[in-house]
């Protein structure tokens, strides 16, 4: 009979052999599972299967862009290039904009030219109502050519004819949005590409309705600036529209702190007396009509204002605190309402 110690000793070598077993087990797992990440991200060059153009939206998470490259047939094994990303901690650094990836490419090589940004097409965001010198400096600013190239070609190149009317500049044809921009496009390529956006976004019957108004389409844009400057909600703007038709029909000055403000090199918080003495076609204090150009790049709202006025009596409007604007029909009203938010 066994003594109690042999029993023992059996019993551990046991044990051992379990754990021993265990743990060749679990080497053999984790073996088995590097070779296979190593495949899937190293050598695995099965996808995509030909040169293929992908676009990351702006705002996309990983996951959405890893959705966007498995639809277009790019990765092979999404969960592997998750897993590096994340063992990388750059799976918040990948760039919006269009990518084009060649034949063939490794997952570490896709995941690479998303960090670094390597688009042939970038995201622009361009806000209503920047001048064509604030759309030259975003332009640069992105890598998309010399702001001074721009500027020249904004201001200084020709304008466009609408309606029959040639335009000074591309001041205030430049229409607002978000644009994906190839990286290797000119300038003059850029410009058509925001010029072109701007004659969609133009009413159809934009002539008529311009000629309705007793004016030019170039007027009428001309308006849609000076509103897109002076409104802040969207639906003051048909009244504020209405303000300068009004105007403009009595013969009074404009009297817009805005278009004044478009002559200086630098924002002026506060309009004063000796801005107002200054001898410009944009200082529709001294000057009655319209300034010789728009003062910015009006966005929708401002354009359909413009062309659709509401229809008013008001010949005056000061900012409230709240965003919206106070009207009048009389300067005393005016001086009232001045009165009570200027406070």
């Amino acid at each position: 009979m066994a003594s109690p110690q042999a029993a023992v000793n059996r019993a551990g070598r046991a044990l051992l052999g379990v754990a021993l077993a265990t743990v060749l087990s679990a080497g053999v797992i984790v073996g088995a599972a590097s070779l296979w990440f190593r495949n899937a991200v190293y050598v695995d060059r099965g996808l995509p299967v030909q040169q293929t153009d992908v676009i990351v939206p702006r705002g996309s998470t990983f996951a959405q862009v890893v959705t966007v490259l498995r639809e277009r047939g790019v990765l092979q094994n999404p969960l592997a290039f998750r897993l590096l990303a994340r063992l990388r901690h750059v799976d918040a650094d990948v760039k919006a904009g269009e990518y084009r990836f060649p034949a063939h490419q490794t997952s570490d090589e896709i995941l690479q030219r998303l960090v670094r940004g390597e688009q042939f097409a970038v995201w622009v965001t361009i806000p209503e109502g920047y001048t064509a010198h604030e759309i030259a400096r975003t332009l640069s600013d992105r890598a998309l050519g010399d702001a001074s190239a721009y500027d020249h070609l904004f201001l200084h190149d020709g304008g466009v004819t609408l309606g029959g009317s040639r335009t000074v500049n591309l001041e205030g044809y430049l229409f607002p949005s978000t644009y994906l921009i190839p990286t290797d496009d000119r300038p003059d390529g850029v410009a058509k590409l925001l010029v072109g956006q701007f004659r969609r976004e133009l009413p159809r019957d934009a002539e008529a309705r311009a000629k309705a108004l007793g004016r030019t389409v170039p007027d009428v844009v001309t308006i849609a600036s000076l509103v897109e400057r002076e409104g802040k909600a969207d639906e003051d703007r048909p009244l504020i529209a209405s303000v300068i038709y009004n105007r403009l029909r009595l013969g009074m000055p404009l009297e817009v702190d805005a278009s004044i403000e478009y002559t200086f090199a630098e924002h002026h918080d506060v309009i004063t007396k000796r801005d107002l003495e200054v001898d410009s076609p944009y200082n529709t204090y001294r000057h009655t009509g319209l300034p010789p150009t728009p003062i910015a790049n009006p966005g929708k709202a401002s354009l359909d204002a413009a062309f659709e006025p509401a229809k008013s009596d008001y010949l005056y409007y000061v900012a409230k605190p709240d965003g919206h604007s106070a009207f009048a029909k009389t300067l005393q009203e005016h001086d009232a309402n001045v009165a009570r938010y200027l406070k």
